[in-house]
């Protein structure tokens, strides 16, 4: 028997506090999810790999490029292609749709996306340093890193924690759970937070037990 996995793609829409049927508050993120349609089916016989091409979205022909137009012509113009793998492929075929009615309340899913981009940033906040002290003829110091150089080596060591750009990378948060599902409207409700803007793609895949 094939066990059918359960993913989709999604935009984050915002959070609140959702109270449960036991009176717990719990932080909650509402996301608007597919509908997507399956653009490829990859097995190991033609690609050397079991996997699940979806679009989602919609976009300007004029921002698309021919290669992409050619092929999905025949399902539409997506505004984002993603792939996911699975163990066995030959449950979907091109074509199929999925949307959130995929999803049941109490799954545990792991969502994907990009985090948000802070720019250039110090060193308390990038890398949660403590920073020099208020007192003893400290002046301007609070922020700064400290010595970064080495006693013996006389150069800065290869990876050590200093300001530059913070956010903008893939973040994957596991363990959430479904705390709602609405099929009518395409949205789906889960526990915790999920990285990126309002707005942002996510890629939301059910936990494989």
């Amino acid at each position: 028997m094939v066990t059918v996995m359960k993913f989709i793609l999604g935009k984050k829409e915002n959070m609140f506090s959702f109270v449960g049927s036991d009176g717990r508050a719990t932080a909650a993120t509402l996301l608007s999810v597919g509908p997507v349609s399956i653009t490829q089916v990859k097995s190991k016989e033609s690609d050397g790999y079991d996997a699940i091409q979806m679009g989602f979205g919609t976009r300007a022909v004029k921002n698309i490029s021919k290669a992409v137009q050619g092929h999905t012509k025949d399902l539409g113009l997506f505004m984002t292609i993603r792939e996911f793998r699975v163990d066995d492929s030959s449950a979907w075929e091109k074509g199929d749709t999925v949307d959130a009615s995929v999803f049941e309340i109490g799954d545990e899913v792991t969502v994907s996306g990009t985090s948000k981009g802070k720019g250039f940033q110090g060193v308390v906040k990038r890398h949660k340093f403590k920073g020099g002290q208020r007192t003893h003829g400290q002046k301007h110091s609070e922020r700064e890193p400290g010595s970064i150089g080495s006693t013996g080596q006389q150069k800065i060591s290869k990876g050590r924690r200093m300001a530059g750009r913070m956010g903008g990378e893939r973040i994957t948060v596991k363990g959430l759970r479904v705390l709602g599902v609405d099929t009518t409207n395409g949205k789906i409700l889960v526990s915790g937070c999920v990285p990126g803007i309002k707005g942002a793609l996510l890629e939301i895949k059910a936990t494989s037990k």
